[in-house]
């Protein structure tokens, strides 16, 4: 199979990148810094791209000259993470915010869209977050374009299930990723249900096999937002918000 994923350069991208590749699939990714990524001399089938998915041409300048008319699976894993509940968020934090996980979402769904349109085939995985399910006033700005992302993904859904393109949209609780390290200065302890990228890589790549329309992990993370989710929105918020001000006093 071809796969391509954006975001594949750190992360819960490359742990996916890794399991596709050591199964003997051709991999491109691409990200903004590839140089950080030393897995082309262990990987012949790897071919990678220094490319932003805000900028649509070079995006599918990138996929284009990888998928060559044929692509099996494209997994959106681009993304950009700033905790607004922690700190007061600068003009270029919130816009970066929008341009990577809505602009460049959607640049990337209708790349993906027009070339696996050629064969009738293809299944797309849009990686979201479970603060993404919850829907409260005062969530953060990250939260907002997860719970955007859900709804535009599950739109793309509808419009492409009768051209053969399945979507899965994938909620993962959080992930020992390097940048959540970096937001939290290597202290997850207050972070509940934490899980390695190449647990979520697993999970992940089960559920696009099983074609599932949405993949929540962790377990206990999924049952706990699933409890949230029935709350009235003031009780919710309450409860949001209090975890807020517990982190911040650490």
């Amino acid at each position: 199979m071809k796969i391509f994923i954006t975001g594949g350069t750190t992360g819960i991208g490359l742990a996916i990148a890794v399991q596709y590749l050591e199964a003997g699939h051709e991999v491109g990714i691409c990200g903004r810094n590839i140089q950080k990524v030393e897995l082309e001399k262990n990987y012949p089938l790897l071919k990678m791209y220094s490319v932003d998915v805000y900028d649509k041409d070079l995006l599918k300048e990138a996929v284009s000259d990888f998928a060559d008319q044929n692509l099996d699976i494209m997994i959106l894993s681009a993304g950009n993470y700033s905790d607004s509940a922690l700190h007061q968020l600068s003009y270029a934090e919130s816009t970066e915010m929008l341009k990577c996980n809505i602009v460049g979402a959607i640049n990337t769904l209708e790349i993906s869209r027009d070339i696996m349109n050629i064969n009738k085939k293809g299944h797309i995985a849009v990686i979201a977050s479970v603060s993404g399910l919850l829907n409260y006033p005062k969530a953060t700005i990250y939260s907002k374009t997860k719970r955007a992302l859900i709804q535009i993904a599950d739109a793309y859904r509808r419009a492409l299930e009768d051209f053969g393109i399945h979507i899965t949209i994938v909620a993962p609780g959080y992930v020992n990723s390097p940048r959540l390290r970096e937001l939290n200065n290597d202290d997850l302890s207050k972070k509940p249900f934490v899980v390695d990228c190449k647990f979520a890589a697993s999970i992940i790549i089960k559920g696009i096999e099983e074609k599932k329309e949405m993949v929540v992990f962790p377990s206990k993370m999924k049952y706990l937002i699933g409890f949230l989710s029935i709350l009235p929105t003031r009780l919710l918020t309450f409860i949001m918000l209090k975890r807020v001000k517990r982190q911040k006093n650490g």
